[in-house]
């Protein structure tokens, strides 16, 4: 079995590359250094004449919030852009027996809701999200035309070891002493551990189909944090009661939408957003382990 994987430097690509390599014949990686191919995916992707039977496309731009036009356009640059220089450069050989691409549950652009499945509209308006839906879009019509079995995996924050984004900077919080929760932290969040979405995606690979994939258990702010914070040594995590989280969300309103805390952020931080993988465990055996069970920080 011959793969290529994108994006194996980041914090999913690494994780999927570990547990898929000594399962394969042959491996080859997309990156802007140290890999079969180096490039920018977003000027242009040269992978001469290669066929593979297996496109795993983890390679994306995100976690960051843009601060300007110039960055918000990164997002279509490298998901967008990126994606429809990697389809062309799979044109000049065999087509792949399937093609997995690694999409996020941003897509439904959604604060809020409770165990949110994969037929609901796609609703994303941010340039993360809203890159995400193009590119989905791009890999399903390229599949459809080609005869590739089209897997895409839509993930929730994914857990593992030294995270990046907001997870990493929680982690980092914690440790400082400066990482609080608000109104005790009890909104609930689908998360995933990195391992299990490595352990698992050759197999969604071979069955197609668009999916969620969670932990199943979509832990609260406070078990989190709690865990986190055990690994630390420390002894326990602040809490900010709703009403000064409140007052200190309309003074960040007037500072600015980049302020650490404003109306918007206060709203996503106490709202219970959760998504069901019920289809994935129906249709190729997905079977995590609960977050709280498998997350090591270092």
């Amino acid at each position: 079995m011959k793969i290529l994987l994108t994006g194996s430097s980041g914090f999913l690509g690494r994780n999927i590359k570990d547990v898929i390599y000594p399962l394969i014949t042959e491996l080859h990686t997309v990156n802007r250094s140290n890999s079969t191919y180096n490039c920018n995916i977003s000027e242009e992707v040269d992978l001469s004449n290669e066929s593979y039977q297996i496109i795993i496309h983890a390679a994306g731009k995100a976690h960051q919030t843009p601060k300007n036009d110039a960055e918000a356009k990164v997002f279509y640059e490298v998901n967008v852009q990126g994606t429809i220089n990697l389809l062309k450069a799979l044109e000049s050989s065999e087509p792949p027996k399937s093609f997995i691409f690694i999409s996020t549950v941003g897509v439904y652009g959604l604060n809020q809701g409770n165990l949110i499945n994969e037929d609901a509209p796609l609703l994303a308006k941010d340039p993360y999200g809203h890159s995400k839906i193009e590119a989905e879009q791009l890999v399903q019509e390229w599949c459809k035309k080609h005869g590739v079995i089209c897997t895409i995996l839509r993930l929730p924050l994914v857990v593992g070891t030294n995270p990046p984004g907001n997870l990493g900077a929680m982690i980092k919080g914690i440790k400082k002493g400066f990482y609080f929760n608000i109104d005790g932290g009890k909104a609930r969040k689908s998360m995933v551990l990195a391992e299990d979405i490595a352990k698992h995606i050759l197999k969604a690979g071979e069955v197609g189909g668009i999916y969620n994939l969670t932990d199943g258990y979509h832990p609260n702010f406070e078990e989190l944090s709690q865990l986190i914070a055990k690994q630390l040594g420390k002894y326990k995590v602040l809490n900010m009661p709703y009403l000064p989280a409140k007052v200190a969300a309309v003074i960040g309103n007037l500072a600015g939408k980049f302020a650490p805390l404003n109306t918007e952020k206060l709203n996503k931080i106490t709202s219970t957003l959760t998504f069901d993988d019920s289809k994935a465990r129906a249709a190729f055996g997905w079977n995590p382990t609960p977050v709280l069970e498998g997350f090591k920080i270092t």
